[in-house]
């Protein structure tokens, strides 16, 4: 096949989609159609309206440069007309990209769910091969998609078919707010949209080797790994870790925004503390046999330094509201706070400040004790007066009363750490 023989299908219409895979595959030229599930009527209308173009802010060192996407199907799996479209790309389409909110939406929508369009795809497929990307948080993402797929229709096409994984640092938002869109001069996704997407430059995303006999994919700039497990790894414990450690700490401290923290020494030396020497000591511990920049003590250094750079670029603007969302996942026991503390404590580190996460990932989840479902009994009021009891009956019920070797270390280092935290958000802002 020629490389314009290519066709796209993406399942959701967000910023990671909108802002990355379609906007390479675009850009690639290596396409002739490329098409887009999204179930929200009025994206699709607004797209439509404006001829299959939509746009993009991109957020850059010194600036937001503005990017017009053209040509783009956007389609709506619960119209039946959409859906029959839907239906027939999915039977050409030589790459398919999913970006949901999680694996546990692949299911859906029964007939019209991603699992069951993508099923009918493959087992009616017209092209030389496919391979799909799977872009949800999830490191198991291509072999859960894989494995309910191939349920559906017994076996996939032999040799022709590779579901792959994907890491990908890239922060995106999307912007609602019709002042901030006014403020920064944003231009929304498409005219008859008060919204827009807003992504920042950086571009290196991971995903797992293409092993398609003969086949080169259509989406040329994806660094391929053969292994991407650690790689995943330094995005959750390094990446995710310390941007959610950076947001909780920031919203304690009263902080609005994640650029405002760049002026704050006290709390990006603890960031980096963090990347150097505790969440970067253990993974350079367990993965320096790769032999991969990355993983060696110069490499992990300008990865962290290029990432406190970019999680408060003032032009990607991200709020310390949203890095701060879903608190009670995040705070979960193998999760990006706790998980990484337990990582360094398996590799002989101590996470004295990665606990400072975790203690104002607590006290931002007592602000908002009702949004979270906090129960009644554990709304303990003024987290300077919390007892190291209090603290391990929250944790506790965080994580389900679960336990494992290193629980109550976890414990331990979230109730040392209060004290610090009070003195590190001494002039606070709260009102």
């Amino acid at each position: 096949m020629t490389m314009a023989d290519h066709v796209f299908t993406g399942f959701g219409f967000g910023p990671i989609q909108g802002g990355l895979f379609v906007k390479e595959a675009f850009q690639s030229g290596n396409f002739r159609r490329i098409v887009v599930a999204e179930i929200d009527q009025e994206l699709v209308d607004a797209v439509r309206t404006n001829g299959g173009s939509y746009y993009v802010n991109v957020a850059e060192v010194d600036g937001i440069d503005v990017l017009k996407i053209d040509n783009v199907e956007l389609v709506n799996p619960n119209v039946a007309g959409d859906n029959r479209i839907l239906r027939e790309v999915l039977a050409e389409s030589t790459e398919i990209a999913t970006c949901l909110p999680s694996v546990d939406v692949y299911d859906l929508g029964g007939a019209s769910s991603a699992i069951s369009l993508i099923a009918e795809g493959l087992k009616n497929t017209r092209a030389p091969a496919t391979i799909i990307y799977t872009a949800e948080n999830n490191n198991r993402a291509a072999e859960i998609l894989e494995e309910t797929v191939a349920n559906q229709i017994g076996a996939l096409p032999q040799g022709r078919v590779q579901f792959l994984n994907t890491v990908i640092g890239k922060m995106s938002r999307v912007v609602s707010d019709p002042a901030e869109i006014a403020e920064r001069k944003l231009a929304t996704i498409a005219p008859d949209v008060e919204r827009a997407f807003l992504v920042e430059e950086f571009n290196r995303i991971l995903v797992t080797r293409a092993k398609v006999s003969g086949f080169g994919p259509g989406i040329q700039v994806f660094a391929e790994k053969d292994d991407l497990l650690p790689f995943e790894e330094a995005k959750l414990y390094g990446h995710n870790a310390v941007h959610a450690l950076l947001g909780f700490i920031g919203a304690v401290k009263g902080y609005a925004k994640m650029t405002e923290l760049k002026d704050d020494k006290a709390i990006m030396q603890v960031g980096r503390e963090v990347f150097f020497n505790e969440c970067g000591a253990a993974l350079i511990k367990k993965y320096a046999h790769l032999e991969d920049e990355l993983f060696a003590e110069a490499g992990f250094r300008n990865y962290a330094e290029d990432l406190l750079e970019r999680m408060t670029n003032p032009y990607l603007a991200d709020t310390v509201a949203r890095v701060c969302r879903d608190v009670v996942r995040k705070l979960g026991m193998n999760e990006r706070i706790f998980g990484t503390m337990q990582l360094a404590l398996e590799h002989g580190v101590e996470p004295k400040n990665m606990a400072l996460g975790a203690m104002a990932g607590i006290v931002v989840l007592l602000q908002k004790a009702k949004e979270n479902n906090l129960p009644s009994e554990l709304r303990f009021g003024d987290w300077r007066r919390l007892e190291g009891a209090r603290i391990e009956r929250i944790v506790n019920w965080i994580w389900s009363e679960q336990s494992n070797q290193y629980s109550e270390r976890l414990v331990e280092y979230t109730r040392n750490a209060k004290e610090r935290l009070q003195e590190l958000t001494a002039n606070h802002r709260e009102s």
